[in-house]
Parts: structure tokens; sequence; C-alpha cells
């Protein structure tokens, strides 16, 4: 007894420090295997002497996108395009979510409302987008239902997906026990379908930064894609990827917090520990 009491044993390293030098370690590798590819682009383009009209080379489009945050242009604009993407896909992930639950708990719902919205998902946003132009003008208001057009249909599908897989045996425990179906929507099919949904609102806020792009595309004043069209036209490449690094960088932090999020609502699905 005494060797058992006297043994002592090293403390369990705490789960959150496991995974945050699980993520550290993640994030080093990516910064490292990125300059890595930086630098033989840029050695490729020194090497081949390539011109900067066809393709610049890494170190002018750092450049770029220092001189653009510095000045606070490309500040101003993303400010503008995360706005239409925020709430573009709030509204369009809100509305395929109360979408997705009332289809299922109303049969009829789903066969007359379903189909019209499987057609105005098939039809190209890039098509749409100059009708939304001109009913709500070349503001920020356009520029969000486009992007909440964009989002509905991730939402609304993997909604219906989630509270349709439910098992059976849950299902009949809950009648069994005189349970409603608001019961039943609350305990059962909304906490079965909440990594589905995750899962939509992930696809959806990447869906959201392509949307908000497109609508700018098509007639804006200011925003991220107004940025990009100046430096086409002016042939300007080393702007036009630096905004691209910079979109690009937006749409991973957003759908870097997306996933933080899921491992905290979703704990039981064994994300956290990835």
């Amino acid at each position: 007894m005494a060797d058992i009491t006297t043994t002592s044993t090293q403390p369990a390293q705490p789960v959150a420090v496991s995974r945050w030098r699980s993520g550290a370690g993640r994030v080093l590798e990516g910064l490292i295997s990125f300059a890595v590819l930086m630098l033989l682009i840029e050695g490729g383009i020194r090497l081949f002497n390539v011109e900067p009209y066809i393709f610049p080379a890494p170190s002018a489009i750092a450049m770029a996108l220092y001189s653009g945050i510095a000045s606070g242009l490309y500040l101003k604009a993303l400010a503008v395009t995360l706005t239409e993407i925020l709430g573009g896909f709030a509204i369009g992930s809100v509305c395929g979510i109360l979408l997705g639950i009332a289809m299922v708990q109303i049969p009829v719902l789903d066969r007359f409302v379903y189909p019209y919205v499987v057609a105005l998902q098939t039809v190209p946003k890039v098509a749409i987008a100059p009708l939304m132009i001109v009913w709500f003008g070349f503001g920020i208001s356009s520029k969000i239902i486009i992007v909440a057009l964009t989002c509905l249909f991730p939402s609304l599908v993997n909604t219906i997906a989630g509270l349709r897989a439910v098992d059976s045996d849950r299902i009949a425990l809950i009648k069994a026990m005189c349970g409603s179906r608001a019961q039943l929507l609350r305990y059962v099919q909304l906490p079965n379908a909440l990594p589905y949904i995750m899962a939509g609102l992930n696809t959806g806020i990447v869906l959201a930064v392509i949307g908000a792009i497109v609508g700018e595309f098509v007639g804006a004043k200011t925003g991220v894609g107004v940025l990009i069209l100046q430096a086409n036209f002016g042939l300007d490449l080393a702007s036009m990827f630096a905004v691209l690094v910079l979109l690009g960088i937006t749409g991973v932090i957003l759908s870097f917090i997306l996933r933080q999020v899921e491992i905290r609502l979703c704990f039981w699905s064994g994300k956290a520990t990835k």
C-alpha cells in the first residue's frame, strides 16, 4: 500500500493546450509551405524573365498589398464587401434554416416550394445580378440580396437532410412519451440537424464571398470587386493579385471562425479532437 500511495504520476496535459499546440503546428506547416511556394514562384519568374503584365512576382504583389492597406484603400473597400457578405449570409442562412424546418414539418410546403427553390438555385447569379441592380440600385442592398440568394440553398438542403436523418427509434420514443411535435423538433431533430446545418453554413460563407464579388462586378460604386475591375482595366496585375490575396485571406478567416463555432456547438461530433 505504501508503494501505491507514494507513487506519483505526471498530471495529464490539459486538452485545451493540446488543441492549441496542434492548431499552432498546422498553422506553422501551412506558413512554411506557403513561403516555400512563393520562393519557388519568385525564383521561376526571375529565372525566365516573365513580364509583370503576364504574371507579377510575389514580391511585387506583396508590395502592392502593403501599399493598398497602408493607404486605407483596400480596407475601405473590404469593409463594404464584408458588410455585403455578412449581411447577405445572415439573411440567406436564417431564411434557409427556417424554410427547411417548415418544409420538413409541412410536407405540402415541401412539394410546392422546393422545386421553385431548386429552379432559383439553378439560375446563375451572374444572370440575375443585373436584375437586382435594376430593382435595388447600385448600393449595398442589391449585393446583400444576391449574397442571400446564394447562401439560401446550402442552408436549406442541409437543414432538411439533418432533420430527416433522425433515428426512427428516437422519434418513436418521443411519441411514446406523448411528446408534441414542437418537443420532437427541439429535443431530437434540431440537435441531430445541427452538424448538418453547420456544414451548410460553412459552404454558404464561401459562396457568400463569391456572390458579393459577382454583384460588385455587375454594378457597384465601391468594394473589392470594383478594385479588381479597376486593376484589370489598367493592366495592373500586381494590384489585382494583391486584392485577390486579400479576398482569399478574408474567406479563410470567415471559414475558420465558423469552424470554431461548429466545434463548440457540435462538441459531441468529435471534431474538437481533430
